[in-house]
């Protein structure tokens, strides 16, 4: 049997991380940790008691009061994120969150938090994470890395087809600029900026279909398999 080994994607807002994730969870038999949806569990819980982001003390408390866990649904047998014991799943991916998560998950108080539940994760290994910083802060000693491009003009167009389906109201402009905000506060925030880590791959998934990006990363992961 194989050594297991810790997998980390990371990548601008609507490249496809999460579901290059799920694909290789599920080939290789490992655990998929979402860690944006943890910021936006956590981005739910300050809008939802009316947490002043510019409050330290009233951030902290907050954070105490929250608890996060991903459990598998035994029939779909894919994992989704609950909240205080409430699965919060598909409430997270609403366009108010998606305005408000990257302003929360610039916060410190709120990446410490959410890294060291990240860290804790990863101890027996055999998992892939995806995320903004996943390679750099979270596991920097992870086997496989992967850094996730594409074209602007795709990403908006798999974005507004990924929430037109919840909201037929949605504006392509309106799905535009969301991303546009999200990159610039990604990529400029103080604490863990979204960035490529130096031995981290580059995967452009431009003009890819999702089993050419999986065979592309599944030689990643075999090639740091294979015994020297």
């Amino acid at each position: 049997m194989s050594p297991k080994i810790i997998i980390t994607i990371d990548g601008y807002s609507s490249c496809g991380k999460s579901t290059l994730a799920k694909q290789l969870a599920k080939k290789l038999g490992y655990v998929y940790v979402d860690s944006g949806a943890m910021y936006r569990a956590i981005t739910l819980y300050f809008l939802r008691n009316n947490v002043d982001l510019k409050n330290e003390k009233e951030i902290r408390k907050a954070l105490q009061n929250i608890s996060l866990e991903f459990i598998v649904n035994d029939q779909s047998q894919h994992s989704a994120i609950y909240l205080n014991g409430e699965n919060v799943e598909y409430i997270i991916r609403d366009l108010v969150i998606a305005e408000k998560v990257s302003e929360v998950a610039a916060l410190k108080d709120v990446r410490t938090f959410a890294v060291a539940a990240q860290q804790s994760m990863g101890i027996a290994k055999g998992i892939i994470m995806d995320g903004r910083d996943i390679g750099t802060t979270v596991f920097p000693d992870a086997e496989v890395k992967i850094f996730m491009i594409a074209d602007e003009a795709v990403r908006v167009e798999r974005r507004f087809t990924e929430m037109f389906d919840k909201n037929p109201n949605i504006t392509l402009d309106e799905v535009k600029s969301n991303i546009a905000m999200r990159d610039y506060i990604d990529s400029n925030r103080d604490v863990s900026p979204l960035r490529r880590a130096a031995d981290a791959i580059i995967l452009d998934n431009t003009n890819l279909s999702q089993k050419e990006q999986l065979e592309f990363a599944m030689r990643l992961v075999k090639s740091q398999l294979q015994p020297a």
